[in-house]
């Protein structure tokens, strides 16, 4: 390009001085078509005709590389137009990518409740109840969608982690799979709260005693569905349903999807080289007071069967539609698009992490709206 508009330049003004300069298109398009032609017709043509073929062909070739030159500035002007126009607007969607993490920071979030199917809800409710210590909540018949809900824990829904049970007509077995880990509750004994599953008739598959290299009591029971739900022996806190623990098949991706798509925080990370696995504690407050997400990474497992058995976590939001643009932004695939639920109004956006899990987010205000 550097190299045709000085040539361009030069030969415009020569180009001027002859008369015979506007050659008829017809000539300038032989001449550049067919230089085959031209040569095969010079010999027919005197030489006087001969010099002007000639000399138009020159003509029209040197002031096409003008033309060409003209376009080729043109074009480079348009280039950095459009270059310029793409650079504002990947300033601007930068920016805009920008303000929405940074929203997801100061979005008001809590985690509302952990979904899971059970085959008979009320041996569930009974279990829970009489060995666990949970509470009641409410309970909800959908007769028209064939299933039931019940909502059990530790204390009110509108400040409380609680589960979420669902019974589906006629469904009395579930596939837990092996990315669901287990649910841990916060006790402050945790021999007699094993003593007491033992003598319901409840299934231990751990004995109490300190966790692998630390120090904290532990033990592991099971639900009539074969859920484990991990006991740790803590003092009064205000959240004792208080971790959700997920296998998942990149630590450091998952840490990474969570922190930016769910403004969750990282508490704490442990490996444990001696047993093969590390654990990422995520949540949005302090793991005494608050429940929280448990990444497990087995070394060398990337993949997991999620079975059917264990649903969802849902999470309370300010903006569902602000959620689901974040969630996109990190990498996350929606699955239910956000906006009100049919019939009751609620609005609600689901997704998926990087391993399937799935999430749903409500919004704040529907959510209380709906336990009124």
């Amino acid at each position: 390009m550097v190299r045709i508009i000085p040539m361009a330049s030069t030969i415009g003004p020569s180009l001027s001085s002859f008369k015979f300069a506007s050659a008829s298109p017809r000539l300038f398009s032989f001449s550049l078509s067919s230089s085959s032609s031209s040569s095969s017709s010079s010999c027919t043509i005197p030489s006087r005709r001969l010099s002007l073929l000639h000399l138009g062909s020159a003509v029209p070739q040197s002031h096409f590389f003008g033309l060409r030159a003209a376009k080729l500035l043109r074009r480079e002007a348009n280039g950095m137009g459009v270059t310029a126009a793409g650079n504002a607007a990947q300033a601007s969607t930068t920016a805009t990518q920008e303000n929405v993490l940074e929203w997801v920071k100061k979005d008001k979030r809590r985690m509302l409740h952990v979904v899971y199917r059970v085959g008979d809800l009320d041996r569930t409710i009974k279990f829970y109840t009489e060995c666990l210590g949970m509470k009641l909540l409410r309970k909800r018949d959908i007769p028209e969608e064939r299933y039931t809900n019940a909502f059990l824990g530790y204390g009110p829904e509108d400040s409380h982690f609680v589960i979420e049970l669902t019974y589906n007509y006629g469904v009395d077995k579930y596939d837990i799979g092996t990315g669901f880990g287990h649910f841990g509750i916060a006790v402050e004994d945790v021999a007699k709260t094993v003593e007491l599953v033992k003598a319901k008739g409840g299934k231990v598959t751990r004995e109490p005693g300190p966790v692998k290299g630390g120090s904290t009591v532990i033990a592991f029971v099971e639900d009539p569905d074969g859920y484990k739900f991990e006991l740790l022996e803590r003092g009064p806190t205000p959240e004792p349903l208080c971790q959700v623990m997920l296998r998942v098949g990149d630590l450091d991706r998952s840490i990474n999807f969570y922190e930016k798509a769910f403004g969750l925080e990282l508490l704490r990370k442990r490996d444990n080289p001696e047993y093969k696995y590390t654990i990422a504690m995520m949540g949005y407050g302090p793991e005494d007071k608050n429940v929280v997400l448990e990444l497990t990474y087995n070394y060398g497992v990337t993949e997991y069967d999620k079975g059917n058995a264990y649903a969802q976590i849902a999470i309370g939001t300010d903006d569902v539609y602000k959620t689901a643009e974040a969630i996109k932004l990190s990498g996350g695939k929606i699955t239910r698009e956000p906006g009100p639920l049919p019939g009751i109004n609620t609005k609600i956006t689901a997704c998926l992490d990087p391993d399937g899990w799935k999430t749903v987010f409500v919004d704040n205000v529907d959510f209380l709206k709906e336990l009124e």
